[in-house]
């Protein structure tokens, strides 16, 4: 019973504290696409993908009923990092569902304004003010989120008088946005300012990578599955020792959950890997300590690698491309090397089984868009004799009028469209994930390119298929599957059934050397078709805002050259990066990977049509 009055109790009281509207609450998740719209059509950084905040430490004075409920302060703050917009995952603050829909896109284009100022309250201001300027269609909207703002926040009379000097302040910056330089100190934050952006903001991996000095044993390919627990402030620890004698163990000595973790897992596989990453979710500050010891997970990734012996055969080495540095926003030469390779198990294989139907099928519809065979009259060569020309000529003759040109042949020709298509595949490690009970993400592939190749030979466009996967700057893989200048036949299907997973997918430079190959190519129409199941990725910093702004680079110095880019993607986070690099209508996302193989052939179809 009295369990049972505490816990009402409790459900009253933290009510009666909480002063948001759960019935008008707005989702980011169904807003999200409108926002990332908005924040990019006021100048926000197409690069950035919108991604849920995390809730953070806010030590402001609290009121007699947060003090009764011992609520804690924390909130989810909007903020801008290199790689996302972080937003609240849920914004319920007004009681009706426009108003909170607006703080979403304020906070947007609050957002869509470079930093003016390291000091939150300058900083603030200054943004407000720019949006403001720039943008007047969203004063009326400013207006309407300040009314009800200011009507939620604490009257004067009813807050200590250390803070109300601070209340006066903010709410001035608040009204007249660039009139308050500085607050009064105190130990206390100033109340919440649902407005503005975060006081201070997580530090961002990348920083964190960079201060541990990042290193091949510190990663593994376990690392993309806790990149939901979103960011976290860090601090720096010392790695406790584990390996200690017997010593009088003191309660009060030992490390609890919430102190540490050993997030790098190098020590011990845990039979269940989802439990660090919920450890992770739970914690408000990241212990990180130095581990110098490899890890399990690395060992493993280079075992499954093949051995010199069964790679395949060098073809060309030493070819250096430039790549994109944002920060500096600077093109460094010859930052990478590319390996040319081809596969050494070369054999007369035949066209597996279970896509014999299918491909007869696409033959049919590809032959269809041929260009129909045409007869050439009145030629000087030709398979046949032109009997209406040979009759004009020897009637000109007998007639005494022939100027002396015998053309009495006709041809046949088979008609040609003049283009020429790279397909560039994607082969990182990241396609040995299995999608059923049958097949992984690279025998869909596989299947792919096999189903691609058969309709093409049967329109008689030249194509040629490389596949690409790369580790650091050196070397970028590139596997020749057809060249231009290669007939389709057994050996292509044998390298093409020689496919494997392979590193990371460092793609500006799988572009740029796709691109030097598809510009060679005369023909009319040059299309570089791209195959992915990722965004840009590798073991140093490329992973994140890095490779995501090489990869523009190199699509747009494709495009400069008259190319035309397009990239087949079957990652479900697509529509978050792929419209920034290969713009609205220059990708398609297949929703359902094993439909890959038969909607490969068909895209190319429309593409070229």
């Amino acid at each position: 019973m009295e369990e049972r009055v505490g816990e009402i109790w409790h459900n009253f009281i933290t009510r009666m504290a909480d002063k948001n509207y759960p019935e008008a609450e707005v989702k980011l998740v169904d807003i999200k696409k409108t926002v990332g719209v908005f924040f990019r059509a006021l100048g926000g950084d197409g690069a950035l993908s919108v991604l849920q905040t995390d809730a953070s430490e806010y030590s402001s004075e609290r009121g007699l009923l947060r003090r009764i409920a011992r609520s804690t302060e924390k909130y989810e703050f909007a903020w801008l990092d290199e790689g996302a917009l972080r937003l609240p995952e849920v914004i319920d603050y007004f009681a009706t569902k426009t108003l909170n829909k607006e703080l979403y896109l304020w906070l947007a284009a609050l957002s869509s304004i470079p930093k003016q100022s390291a000091d939150w309250l300058l900083d603030n201001q200054q943004r407000t003010q720019l949006a403001l300027r720039a943008y007047p269609g969203l004063k009326a909207l400013y207006q309407r989120l300040l009314n009800a703002h200011l009507s939620q926040r604490p009257e004067i009379d009813k807050i200590s008088k250390a803070e109300r000097a601070a209340e006066v302040l903010i709410v001035a910056a608040l009204k007249n946005p660039g009139s308050v330089s500085e607050l009064p100190p105190s130990k206390y934050m100033p109340r919440l300012v649902l407005l503005w952006l975060h006081p201070s903001p997580p530090v961002s991996q990348t920083e964190v990578a960079k201060d541990l000095g990042d290193s091949d044993n510190q990663r593994s390919g376990q690392e993309k599955d806790a990149t939901d627990i979103g960011k976290k402030q860090a601090k720096r620890v010392e790695t406790p020792e584990v390996a200690r004698g017997l010593i009088t163990i003191r309660m009060e000595n030992l490390f609890t959950w919430g102190e540490f973790a050993n997030m790098d897992r190098s020590t011990d596989d845990d039979e269940d890997p989802d439990n660090a990453k919920d450890v992770a979710k739970d914690l408000d500050e990241l212990a990180i300590a130095r581990n110098q010891r490899a890890s399990k997970v690395q060992m493993k990734f280079d075992l499954d690698l093949p051995s010199e012996a069964m790679d395949d055969e060098i073809l060309a080495s030493g070819i250096l491309l430039p790549e994109w540095d944002w920060k500096t926003q600077t093109l460094i030469e010859n930052k990478c090397q590319v390996v040319s390779l081809v596969s050494s198990h070369e054999q007369d294989t035949q066209l597996p089984e279970h896509l014999k139907a299918t491909a007869k099928k696409l033959r049919n519809q590809f032959q269809a868009i041929t260009p129909a065979r045409t007869w050439h009259y009145a030629q000087n060569d030709g398979q046949e004799i032109d009997m209406d020309a040979y009759l004009k000529y020897k009637t000109d003759a007998l007639a005494g009028h022939s100027d002396g040109k015998v053309n009495l042949y006709k041809s046949l020709d088979s008609g040609a469209r003049d283009l020429s298509c790279l397909l560039l595949a994607d082969l990182s490690l990241s396609t040995d994930t299995w999608v059923n009970d049958d097949s992984r993400v690279i025998d869909v592939i596989q299947d792919s390119l096999y189903l691609f190749a058969e309709s093409l030979k049967a329109t008689g466009d030249r194509f040629g298929m490389y596949g690409f996967s790369s580790r650091k700057t050196n070397p970028i893989r590139i596997h020749t599957l057809k060249a231009f200048d290669e007939p389709y036949n057994g050996q292509i299907r044998s390298r093409i059934a020689d496919i494997k997973p392979g590193y990371y997918t460092r793609m500006g430079a799988g572009i740029r050397h796709a691109t030097s190959l598809l510009k060679n190519q005369v023909a009319m129409q040059q299309l570089l078709l791209v195959l992915t199941d990722g965004k840009p990725n590798d073991l140093d910093q490329y992973e994140g805002r890095y490779g995501i702004e090489d990869t523009k680079q190199a699509i747009l110095s494709a495009k400069a050259l008259g190319l035309k880019v397009f990239c087949v993607t079957i990652d479900e986070k697509a529509n978050d990066y792929l419209p920034n690099l290969f713009g609205a209508n220059g990708y398609s996302l297949v929703k359902k990977v094993t439909d890959l193989p038969k909607m490969l052939p068909m895209l190319y179809a429309r593409l070229t049509i």
